[in-house]
């Protein structure tokens, strides 16, 4: 009986391998070698390098097989925004659900991310966001003290760039988004431990190829962030008008119990906190690895002292170039959506294809326009006037084919789906004053970019 149960399985496997065609006016089909497994195994260890090689074989679309899931993968930027518009037909909250609920064992069935846009929107733009930014330079500036930082003025202390950048800014954050200003340092070290290990074995987590160590870790590591993120560890001041209160009275209106806002406290926490960090380390390490541009950094902060604040963050156009090259080597999500109902997309050329139901569409700006040679001259070289024209202003322009391109970057999502912490995020990186690692492949497809190294550096507090 055993024998026969396999053999049918076998068949029943072979058949789904052979039953799948592509039919007229659908993309290249590339089902790989594996049935059923197709393309997941390189897919998920490198999803830049696959990528790339899929594109150079089947164009700017194509469908590949991974783990018995169909996925169309578009990498024609100059149509994004207008397939991505349809919210309808291409669904972006069915896979969401499918993650939150493997990576943070949340289940929000009900729950409404468009309405969690527009609320979140609020409160990361204006007076809001003027406050919030003052908020986090007065915690930065705390962090910053000889006390806090265990130094004396002008004493030196070896660490890697990333761990430093990760663990100052996620404690700055995390003062400043939940209001838990009675955490004490002692407190915030071990949120920020806690927050690193499940950090690290998040991308296993999505990809259920965690083993039965790591899923313990990160079964410790949830639990332990839990404890931090209920109501009484949290400084609720003011909750109702804060971002946090308002997402929380969302929760609560759509009748979500306490224990599962306590667990969405977590996935709020990662996504606030999981790039800044990571951002912060590739900005500063391209910075200390090119003099030149490091230089010209100082040069327009130097000349710009005499501005009032406000004028001086809004005219820092080099600065701004060399934060937009590092998004652009750096930023590396894979947008995903399900699609729901047979549809037909356009690309930019006017070539027109059919996407089948059930299929997941998956739009990957990393590789186009990211890191597209024909958009950027040298795509994996950093330079740090690449947007800048000779004039010294910011660069808008880029070109594919003689067609301008809409975007020649896509740090912060599409048109209809940009964060809403953006302008916060760029905030940020303005209170932060040898050769960079290689990346973590499997990063790829998670937000920004994670080294698998460190660089090494001395600090220390001007008196």
């Amino acid at each position: 009986r055993m024998w026969t149960a396999l053999l049918l399985l076998g068949l029943a496997v072979l058949l789904l391998y052979v039953r799948r065609t592509r039919r007229r006016n659908e993309p290249p089909l590339d089902k790989g070698m594996i049935p059923w497994l197709g393309h997941a195994l390189e897919f998920g260890k490198d999803a830049a390098k696959f990528l790339t090689r899929m594109k150079q074989k089947h164009g700017d679309i194509f469908t590949v097989r991974a783990a018995g899931q169909y996925i169309t993968v578009l990498l024609d930027s100059n149509c994004y925004d207008a397939v991505l518009s349809d919210v309808v037909l291409l669904d972006q909250t069915s896979y969401a659900q499918v993650l939150m609920k493997r990576i943070f064992s949340l289940n929000l069935p009900s729950h409404n991310p468009e309405s969690e846009k527009r609320r979140a929107e609020i409160h990361f733009q204006g007076t809001a966001l003027t406050q919030l930014c003052s908020s986090m330079q007065n915690n930065l500036q705390h962090l910053v003290t000889p006390s806090e930082m265990g130094l004396k003025v002008s004493e030196w202390k070896k660490d890697g760039l990333f761990n430093f950048c990760y663990g100052l800014l996620f404690k700055t954050g995390y003062l400043t988004v939940f209001g838990a200003e009675k955490n004490n340092s002692a407190a915030l070290a071990e949120i920020y431990e806690a927050f690193r290990q499940f950090d690290k074995i998040l991308p296993k987590l999505a990809r259920t190829t965690v083993n039965k160590e790591e899923k313990q870790i990160a079964s410790s590591a949830r639990e332990k962030l839990w404890k931090w993120l209920t109501p009484t560890h949290l400084d609720r001041k003011s909750e109702h008008q804060s971002w946090l209160g308002n997402y929380v009275q969302q929760l609560q209106d759509e009748g979500v119990d306490a224990e599962t806002q306590r667990r969405a406290m977590l996935l709020q926490l990662w996504v606030t906190h999981g790039n800044t960090g990571p951002a912060a380390f590739w900005l500063l390490g391209y910075l200390l690895t090119h003099p030149e541009a490091l230089r010209a950094v100082r040069e327009e902060i130097q000349g710009g002292k005499h501005l009032r604040l406000e004028e001086r963050q809004k005219n820092t156009p080099v600065f701004d170039s060399v934060l937009s090259e590092t998004l652009r080597l750096t930023a590396a999500a894979l947008i995903t959506r399900e699609v729901k109902q047979d549809k037909k997309i356009h690309l930019s050329n006017g070539q027109e294809y059919q996407l089948r139901r059930g299929d997941r569409l998956c739009v990957f700006p990393f590789i186009s326009p990211q890191m597209d040679p024909q958009i950027h001259q040298q795509p994996e070289m950093f330079q740090f006037d690449r947007f800048l024209n000779a004039d010294g202003t910011e660069k808008k322009d880029f070109f594919k084919d003689g067609v301008r391109v809409k975007c020649p970057s896509v740090p912060w999502g599409t048109k209809d789906n940009l964060c809403p912490g953006r302008q916060f995020a760029i905030s940020v990186r303005s209170h932060l004053n040898a050769k960079l690692p290689l990346v973590y492949p499997s990063r790829y497809g998670f937000g920004i970019l994670q080294p698998a190294g460190d660089l090494e550096i001395r600090y220390r507090i001007r008196s």
